[in-house]
């Protein structure tokens, strides 16, 4: 319903069709006060849905059918906003990158920066877990990750690198004084070897010995956090 609500009200995002049954009409208009810009088709069965979505999908009797997004700039992302950046080096899960952007939102960041491969579409899956910030935080696609990271480092960012066995934490690492940027690696192999020899320096999260480290997604919102909470202090 979120991701539904959001991309309705995202003048940016072109809409083909809108799926809702009785419930999830009136539920969208509390949300999203009528008239919307597309024409909700009403959908009696919900076993219909069964016949765009999977199966397992859970979609709470709502179903937009849209045109991704236009791709989105770096540079204009940086000018619009001095949040941080993520930089995702091959997260290949949908849910986790979802779930990133939700916490991106959060917390203020700029953009979301993935690669052109290994990483995933612009699905429902995606949209989903992100519950609304895919229309917030701009996501952009990168052929070389690295280069970006320099990009980065000549426009006066900090560029950071999370790997479990640094020496120092984030918050002993974090810049106080310009952009700070956040590279997280893929959910099982970590960060690449260009991506850790680029950054400006490798960074942990203070976690219990008792785990060996955290879903990219709940490291990624745990960072965004202490960045956050560095930036109001």
């Amino acid at each position: 319903m979120h991701a539904v609500a959001a991309a309705l009200a995202n003048p940016r995002r072109q809409l083909r069709r809108l799926l809702l049954t009785a419930e999830a009409e009136a539920e969208l208009a509390t949300r999203l006060p009528k008239p919307w810009r597309l024409r909700a088709e009403r959908v009696e069965d919900r076993s219909r849905f069964h016949t765009f979505l999977p199966e397992d999908s859970v979609h709470q009797g709502a179903a937009l059918l849209v045109q991704p997004l236009p791709a989105a700039s770096l540079d204009a992302a940086l000018a619009a906003s001095d949040g941080p950046v993520l930089l995702l080096d091959q997260v290949t899960d949908p849910r986790n990158v979802g779930a990133i952007l939700r916490s991106a939102a959060a917390f203020g960041a700029a953009a979301v920066v993935m690669q052109d491969r290994h990483a995933p579409p612009e699905t429902g899956a995606l949209a989903r877990a992100a519950s609304g910030a895919l229309e917030i935080v701009p996501v952009v696609r990168e052929v070389n990750l690295s280069r970006v990271i320099q990009q980065l480092q000549r426009n006066g960012a900090w560029v950071l690198g999370l790997a479990g066995e640094a020496q120092r934490t984030l918050a002993e690492a974090v810049a106080r004084d310009r952009r700070n940027v956040l590279v997280l690696g893929a959910e099982d192999s970590g960060l690449r070897r260009l991506q850790r020899e680029h950054c400006d320096e490798l960074v942990r999260l203070p976690i219990s010995e008792a785990m060996e480290s955290l879903n990219v997604s709940a490291a990624a919102t745990v960072a965004l956090y202490e960045l956050a909470r560095d930036r109001v202090a």
